[in-house]
């Protein structure tokens, strides 16, 4: 019998509001070297990027991008009331195509994307990202069933 990734318990794809409650979570653990640039972060999760990101960031297909972190600037001003805060906004849709594609563990495909946009963000490494996902995301906590 070939075994499966159990994907956080869902038989149906997680709506917005559920990805913002992971993803919140998920920010609430990260390691204390990351913790340290973000200060009190915003989740908003929407479908897709809207036309501003599609073409700021030349992408081709909204399906691109997973995820945006956007440091106080107008937009983020505008969703905050006038609060300079950043904002992380993470596209439900390429998510869900790319936790489809992988099969992975829809927490620890959301764990990835947040740390690496974070990362990014602020100029880690690809090495510091790997580093911090090794301490956020140990082997064990995939659960394989057969």
């Amino acid at each position: 019998m070939k075994s499966q990734t159990i994907m956080m318990g869902y038989t149906t794809p997680p709506s917005i509001e559920e990805i913002i409650t992971i993803a919140e979570e998920i920010i609430d653990e990260l390691p204390e070297g990351v913790e340290k640039y973000i200060g009190k972060l915003i989740v908003e999760v929407e479908d897709f990027p809207d036309d501003y990101i599609m073409e700021e960031l030349d992408l081709e297909t909204p399906y691109d991008v997973y995820g945006v972190y956007q440091t106080s600037g107008p937009r983020a001003l505008n969703r905050t009331k006038g609060k300079q805060q950043d904002v992380l906004y993470l596209y439900r849709r390429p998510i869900l195509d790319a936790w489809c594609d992988t099969q992975d563990d829809f927490g620890l495909l959301l764990s990835r994307i947040i740390l690496q946009e974070i990362g990014y963000h602020f100029g880690f490494t690809d090495d510091e990202i790997e580093m911090y996902e090794e301490e956020m995301i140990p082997e064990s906590n995939v659960i394989m069933c057969g």
